[in-house]
């Protein structure tokens, strides 16, 4: 599946000057936890995209249920940090949106959540939401094949929301050295 260049790897090179607005502990953390960098099993779609000028290669991964919402996403990436940081927002971004919200993410949602760009890295959310599009575009000619269910039709399941643990009502108020907690009837 990785296409690799003859005679070496290409290396991105990340440099703090002139990029003003690059949250750079925010790019460290994506590029050292990878979120969503792995293979899927039996994916509902996957797309791919490979960037001529440098080589990289960009695959997501979708699982898609009910409500066409895309209830897993993963990817691979034989890009720099930043190819990889990029993918790991957009697994962010797209993950428990509908097919159709993850189709209208945009470059600039990328962008303003790392910060911006390095001027020289500024095309890399265009890849990485390209090979997203070219996995929904997977999932949409599948549906219309036949091979897999229009999870469109199927109704959207209801999230629960989130409960707090609610302590036991009492009719005096909790006192402490510090905090005073007063309930409300």
């Amino acid at each position: 599946m990785p296409v690799r260049a003859s005679g070496g790897t290409k290396r991105c090179k990340l440099s703090h000057e002139g990029n003003v607005g690059v949250d750079f502990a925010k790019f460290q953390n994506l590029v050292e936890t990878r979120s969503g960098f792995r293979t899927m099993e039996n994916p509902t779609a996957s797309g791919e995209y490979f960037s001529d000028s440098c080589g990289d290669l960009y695959t997501f991964f979708l699982k898609v249920g009910p409500g066409a919402v895309i209830e897993d996403i993963s990817y691979f990436t034989t890009g720099c940090g930043f190819g990889t940081a990029t993918c790991s927002l957009v697994v962010d971004l797209a993950k428990d949106k509908t097919i159709d919200e993850a189709a209208a993410i945009t470059e600039q949602q990328v962008m303003d959540m790392l910060g911006g760009y390095p001027e020289k890295k500024k095309d890399y959310p265009q890849r990485a939401l390209e090979a997203l599009k070219v996995s929904i575009d997977d999932y949409k000619q599948k549906v219309a094949a036949g091979t897999v269910a229009d999870f469109a039709a199927m109704p959207r399941p209801q999230r629960e929301p989130e409960t707090v643990p609610v302590a036991a009502a009492t009719s005096e108020p909790v006192v402490s050295e510090e905090k005073v907690l007063i309930q409300l009837h």
